[in-house]
């Protein structure tokens, strides 16, 4: 059969995106997936040297997504199927191109976790993420800013005369093109998948890839790697060399054998081909094998405890069972970036598809004598001479232009490669995608000088990058301009610089919101917390004031509302907390954060009762971070009693 690529929709039950934070994201990303200090001793030195290039400052220029909440109702997603026949895959373009399903075609088996909902949860980098499928992760450490958000995508002729679909965007936070071609050759049991990163600019950039595949963690179900040494991370933040399978009197191959959420990165031998496979009972599952550029193996699981199946549930539909993640990447961890030089590029091909092994032997004590039949049930069914052969078949069509278009990404790349003149073969960004988030920024690129608004909104995006920041030095000296220099100038770690165009900025607009909330960022990082817990309370009066009707307005309140609450409180400065809650809009007090927050307040007033209450009554935290213990810490300052089963998200080890 040959072939065939075609639209779709899928429908789920789906949770609503919601409008992005409005805020700037200032602050450097949670500490979830920092390496405590003392794990830093004795790593291999290209692990130590790639652990510390070049974490991230912020998430700049990138804004938080986490307007999503958790009421769902049925919706059609635009999706494209892939299907020859032998298998058929489900991707989702407008959800950062992740494939939601593969399924082989012959025997009716589902390869992958498909989760049933669409419900976003914080974990990616900027907030909204979802689980299930595959998905591309690019950027830093962590789950890609991307994950909720469109990518473009087009036929393109494949290899072998038939047609692939090509997925491609600007990935903002290390300013990089990239693109995923899925091949799925005529009468082949593989998904064939070509990736590439390129680097357009003068200076080598760091750069981040992780392939993530939800696979169901059913009893039974072991996780195969050619590996006898793994390192493992939890979130106690420590690294260190295990054995593989058994450690600590339970064989860690099976994902249901951990009690806690855990990372298992594989020590994949040099001699070996770098593959992984989650295997059931039967000895039936998937396989994922890779060309040697991502050599990086891992097993993710969510454990057998309370707070990590409180998680799973969270994150899908109750009762439709757990899943873990086997995943591949550039380095040997996802605590590292990796260096990649001007003007040069990574590429790959990875492939995904059906694996059968005698289940005596992959689920036997010997682990050599299990990978070792894993690993010769993968030659035999996909040979690793084959796969590079599809790779340099693939690496002769990667630059074609693209044919069909069947979905659009953002405008961002069009404006990079138009204000660059960058030449990325293979990867268009036509100007036509250029929106209104994009018109202010290709303004000052134009004519030196960055436009106001033509009514009172909230400010738009900021660009951060060197060549942005230039043009905002050279343009005249709005407050608006002070603004956006400040917001790329702090990027830069040039904070004092920051501070005093802020400042210059507040002195002469009336719109004094946004720079006391910039300022007071800045207060706090410096430690003054008096100062800082001033501005937020004065910037919040002054969004109040100034606030109209509509989402945008909204999401602004309820940013600057959290963190000014937060602020106060941490300050001690109840009257002026109380103040913020009384001028909050009546929907956003019935936000999950909100009500957190409520109770905070009401336990350092002293209503210790009235606060345990807003527990009792039963509240959500839609955007509760991945790691975060808030709910934990809070109800033991409330309480001597156990902490109720639907607050349990906590994903370290007691103590």
């Amino acid at each position: 059969m040959a072939t065939t690529v075609r639209r779709a929709l899928l429908t789920l039950p789906a949770a609503p995106l919601g409008p992005d934070n409005p805020l700037p994201a200032l602050r450097a990303p949670d500490g979830a997936h920092e390496l405590d200090e003392r794990s830093r001793h004795g790593l291999p030195r290209d692990m130590a040297r790639q652990v510390g290039h070049e974490p991230l400052r912020s998430l700049l220029p990138v804004h938080v997504r986490d307007g999503y909440g958790r009421e769902r109702a049925e919706r059609e997603f635009e999706a494209v199927v892939i299907d020859n026949g032998r298998l058929r895959a489900t991707v989702l373009p407008g959800l950062g191109g992740r494939v939601h399903s593969l399924v082989h075609l012959p025997t009716g088996r589902e390869l992958l976790y498909r989760n049933p909902v669409f419900q976003p949860a914080n974990f990616a980098l900027n907030g909204a993420w979802f689980s299930g499928g595959i998905e591309w992760n690019i950027g830093a450490t962590g789950h890609t800013t991307l994950s909720c958000a469109p990518l473009h995508a087009a036929l393109v002729p494949a290899p072998d005369g038939g047609v692939m679909l090509r997925l491609w965007e600007w990935e903002r936070l290390r300013d990089l093109p990239f693109q995923v071609d899925l091949w799925l050759p005529a009468d082949s049991d593989f998904l064939h998948v070509g990736v590439r990163v390129r680097n357009p600019h003068e200076r080598p950039v760091p750069v981040y890839w992780w392939s993530n595949t939800a696979v169901p963690e059913e009893p039974g179900r072991r996780v195969l790697a050619p590996a006898e040494e793994a390192w493992h991370f939890g979130y106690e933040r420590s690294l260190r060399r295990i054995p593989v399978p058994r450690w600590e009197d339970a064989d860690r191959t099976y994902p249901l054998n951990s009690a806690h959420p855990a990372d298992f990165f594989y020590e994949v031998q040099d001699a070996a081909r770098p593959w992984i496979a989650s295997l059931d009972a039967d000895g039936h599952g998937l396989a994922q094998a890779s060309t040697g550029r991502l050599r990086g193996r891992k097993l993710f699981v969510w454990g057998a405890g309370a707070g990590g199946r409180r998680w799973q549930e969270w994150l899908t539909a109750p009762g439709t069972g757990g899943y873990a993640e086997i995943q591949a990447g550039l380095a040997r961890t996802q605590l590292e970036h990796v260096r990649l030089e001007a003007g040069a590029e990574f590429a790959w091909m990875e492939a995904y598809g059906p694996l059968s092994a005698e289940p005596g032997a992959v689920h036997g004590t010997d682990w050599a004598a299990a990978r070792g039949a894993a690993s010769a049930a993968l030659d035999a069914a996909l040979p690793a001479e084959a796969l590079e052969a599809a790779y340099g078949a693939w690496r002769g069509h990667a630059d074609t232009e693209p044919g069909e278009r069947l979905a659009e990404g953002s405008g961002w790349g069009a404006l990079e490669v138009l204000c660059g003149g960058f030449k990325l073969p293979g990867t268009p960004f036509p100007q036509s995608t250029l929106g209104e988030e994009q018109r202010p920024w290709l303004e000052l690129w134009r004519s030196g000088v960055f436009p106001a608004p033509s009514t009172v909104v909230p400010p738009g995006p900021a660009l951060v990058a060197p060549h942005w920041r230039d043009m905002l030095e050279t343009a005249p000296a709005d407050p608006l301009t002070e603004y956006h220099l400040g917001v790329a100038q702090w990027h830069a770690g040039d904070t004092a610089q920051a501070v005093r165009s802020w400042e210059r900025g507040l002195a002469r607009t009336p719109s004094r919101w946004p720079l006391l909330r910039a300022l007071a960022v800045a207060d706090a990082l410096a430690g003054d917390r008096e100062r800082s817990a001033d501005r937020y309370a004065e910037a919040f009066e002054d969004l109040a004031v100034e606030s109209r009707g509509g989402e945008r307005w909204e999401a602004a309140e309820s940013a600057l509302g959290r963190e000014a609450m937060t602020a106060l409180l941490a300050a001690g400065r109840l009257a002026a907390a109380r103040a913020v809650w009384d001028r909050l809009r009546p929907v956003l007090r019935e936000q999950g954060r909100f009500r957190l927050l409520a109770a905070r307040l009401l336990a350092a007033e002293g209503h210790v009762g009235a606060a345990r209450r807003v527990f009792e009554d039963g509240f959500e935290l839609p955007d509760l971070r991945e790691g975060e213990e808030t709910l934990s810490e809070i109800w033991s300052t409330l309480t001597d009693a156990p902490l109720p089963p639907a607050y349990d998200f906590r994903m370290r080890p007691p103590g």
